[in-house]
């Protein structure tokens, strides 16, 4: 629905009246994304089904019978005037919006939707306070807008979501620049809502780390220390509360079936030191001094990667497996709209073991972009169950928008899965006792990696 609404708004500022057709059950989404566009009076029309589930046959007589004459109305009638609605539930930022005990005011957060599912902690005065306090910032200044709602990122609704997510003062900083990530338009938070139900992931590096007692060792990005799941958890109130991405009856959200998780992912900076490696924030382009928050979407994780042997080969042939069985043919994501950025999380013992063999970052990033591959049959499946039925492997070699190495006629030819190897991030965390790896799959320019320095000196 996001596309389409573009590409009305596209229409609309060329002079020409435009409807939205679009599946049934987004027209709130629609109308979301038509209001940050500034089309919030364009038409929708929806088609009654799941498009691609319906017979040719039952689509065509759909389109003839219910759609097409849906959409002549739409167009003979006009947008007419559009009368913006009061949300009943804005308030002033300093407002007291409720009283009580804490059953009492958690049920007044969860009856206008404030909550995530689960109880928060009241954000009293004195407790935005104390998280206002660890910062120089304005209270009032904006960090960027947030679509779809199009509200102010204010660093007090940072100290707020804060509070309630069950923070600590001294994370403000923290939270501040995850604010910042999914400001930054590149992110493109506008898209968060999209059907795959990919979840923003949290990765931290430097020195923070440890100051704050973030976990990167056994039982990384599980529930249980209350920093991670803190932070990762206060992600996912703020895009709710402050960008307004609900699950219906909101219908902002339209992931179908989200993959969640609410732990931030934290470096182990001493076995990155240990071996001499670059550090992920390095990667990013930070100094080893910085503290760095990386926000990147996922939409799916690998099975676990257990790895050994008695050659870096053996090692390499498991990750390249596993990891690519996770990314598969949703490869055609990141060919088709140019950015890809899949995420390996590499078990200390596995790097230790990797770099004895001589087999650095760079080495493993190379092994993995060149022999990661899927059919190319595979790839023009999904895309096509996905609705890009466009999608054309040859026409972007013709193009110059992939190299040789995807030239080809054979529809069972093998095909990198990503362009770039530079691409793939590598983090250090985990069981620094066990073998084991994980791979976690981005989705294309949704949410591509935004990272951003954490103000140290405020605190």
């Amino acid at each position: 629905m996001p596309a389409v609404m573009r590409a009305a708004a596209t229409a609309e500022r060329a002079g020409v009246p435009a409807v939205a057709i679009g599946g049934a059950g987004f027209e709130g989404m629609g109308r979301a994304v038509g209001a940050s566009l500034g089309v919030g009076h364009v038409p929708i029309v929806s088609y009654p089904g799941v498009i691609l589930t319906d017979p040719t046959e039952v689509f065509r007589a759909k389109m003839r019978e219910q759609v097409a004459p849906a959409v002549v109305d739409a167009l003979v009638a006009g947008a007419g005037p559009v009368e913006a609605e009061a949300e009943a539930d804005e308030h002033e930022p300093t407002a007291i919006v409720a009283r009580g005990d804490l059953d009492a005011v958690t049920e007044h957060f969860e009856v206008r939707g404030w909550t995530d599912g689960l109880p928060i902690v009241p954000p009293t005065p004195e407790r935005v306070a104390a998280f206002l306090a660890h910062t120089r910032r304005d209270p009032d200044s904006s960090l960027g807008e947030l679509a779809p709602d199009l509200r102010a990122a204010t660093v007090r609704s940072v100290a707020v979501n804060g509070v309630m997510a069950g923070c600590r003062p001294q994370d403000m900083p923290v939270l501040l620049a995850v604010v910042e990530c999914v400001a930054d338009p590149v992110f493109r938070v506008q898209d968060a809502g999209s059907t795959p139900g990919w979840e923003p992931l949290v990765v931290l590096s430097g020195p923070v780390v440890e100051r704050l007692g973030f976990h990167s060792g056994t039982g990384a990005l599980r529930v249980g220390r209350r920093a991670n799941t803190a932070v990762g958890r206060f992600l996912r109130l703020y895009l709710r509360n402050v960008a307004g991405l609900r699950i219906p009856p909101g219908e902002t959200d339209q992931g179908a079936i989200a993959s969640t998780f609410h732990v931030a992912l934290a470096e182990d900076d001493a076995a990155v030191r240990a071996l001499g490696w670059p550090s992920f924030r390095a990667d990013r382009g930070f100094g080893d001094a910085d503290s760095v928050v990386t926000v990147q979407s996922v939409v799916a994780v690998s099975a676990p990667i257990y790895s050994g042997g008695e050659s870096a080969a053996d090692h390499l042939e498991a990750l390249t497996t596993i990891f690519g069985n996770a990314i598969g043919p949703w490869a055609y994501t990141g060919l088709e709209f140019g950015a890809f950025h899949p995420l390996l999380v590499l078990g200390p013992a596995v790097a230790r073991a990797l770099a004895g063999f001589g087999v650095d970052k760079d080495a493993l990033r190379a092994h993995l972009g060149d022999h990661m591959r899927v059919p190319v049959r595979q790839l023009q499946a999904c895309a096509w169950n996905v609705g890009s039925t466009s999608f054309d492997l040859d026409a972007m070699v013709a193009a110059g928008e992939l190299d040789e190495r995807y030239a080809g006629h054979d529809p069972d030819r093998l095909v990198p899965m990503v362009p770039r190897a530079a691409d793939i991030g590598i983090v250090l965390a985990g069981n620094p006792s066990r073998n084991q790896s994980r791979g976690f799959v981005q989705n294309h320019v949704q949410g591509v990696p935004v990272s951003r320095r954490i103000e140290e000196g405020s605190q």
